[in-house]
C-alpha cells in the first residue's frame, strides 16, 4: 500500500473560488443570452465547479456529462490518448456547447474531446476551466473562460482528486507526497 498524497498548503480559499465562479456565471451569462446552452461537465473532477457554476448563470440552459480517461490512479501526467468512458446523452448538432473542467494540464485530453465534439457539428464549442496549468502545455487548445492559473503543482480538492481523496475540500490545495 503506498502513502497517500497529503494537501501541502491553500492556492485558492473557497471564498476565491466562489467570487470567481460568480464572475464566471455573469460572463456565461452575458455570453449565452438568447443561446440556451448545452453545458457538459467532465467527469469526475469537474462536477463541484460544474454545480456552482450553473446556480450562477441565469439563462436557460441543459445539463449533459462525458467521462475521460485521461489519468491513471497514483499517476501525476495524463495521458497522451485519453479514452470515452461515457458519451453524451444529447445530440449537439446545432447546440451552443460549453465543456466545462476541473483542469486543463498538458492539453492533450481537451485536444481530443474539442476534435471529436467539432465532429458533430454544434453551432459553437467552448472550453470553461476552473483551473490552467500552461507550464505543463503540450497541445495548444483555446480557454475560452478560466477560474485560475496555477503554477506546476499537482493540486486537490473542491472536486479535484488526490488519488481519489480530498474532492470534498472547500478550497483547493497543493499536495505534497
Amino acid at each position: 500500500m503506498s502513502i497517500s498524497p497529503i494537501p501541502a498548503g491553500i492556492l485558492f480559499s473557497a471564498e476565491q473560488i466562489q467570487e470567481r465562479v460568480v464572475a464566471l456565471g455573469a460572463q456565461l451569462t452575458h455570453d449565452y443570452a438568447d443561446k440556451n446552452p448545452l453545458i457538459v461537465g467532465i467527469l469526475r473532477g469537474g462536477v463541484v465547479f460544474l454545480a456552482d457554476l450553473m446556480r450562477q448563470i441565469r439563462v436557460p440552459c441543459e445539463m449533459d456529462f462525458i467521462s475521460v480517461a485521461s489519468y491513471e490512479t497514483g499517476a501525476r501526467s495524463s495521458s497522451r490518448s485519453p479514452r470515452i468512458l461515457l458519451d453524451l446523452r444529447e445530440d449537439i448538432a446545432g447546440r451552443h456547447v460549453l465543456l466545462v473542467e476541473d483542469i486543463v494540464d498538458s492539453g492533450y485530453t481537451f485536444d481530443h474531446l474539442l476534435q471529436m465534439l467539432a465532429t458533430r457539428e454544434p453551432a459553437s464549442l467552448k472550453v470553461c476551466a476552473l483551473l490552467n496549468k500552461p507550464s505543463r502545455r503540450e497541445v495548444l487548445v483555446p480557454i475560452d473562460y478560466l477560474g485560475f492559473e496555477i503554477p506546476d503543482h499537482f493540486v486537490c480538492g473542491y472536486g479535484i482528486d488526490a488519488d481519489e481523496q480530498f474532492r470534498n475540500l472547500p478550497y483547493i490545495a497543493w499536495v505534497q507526497s
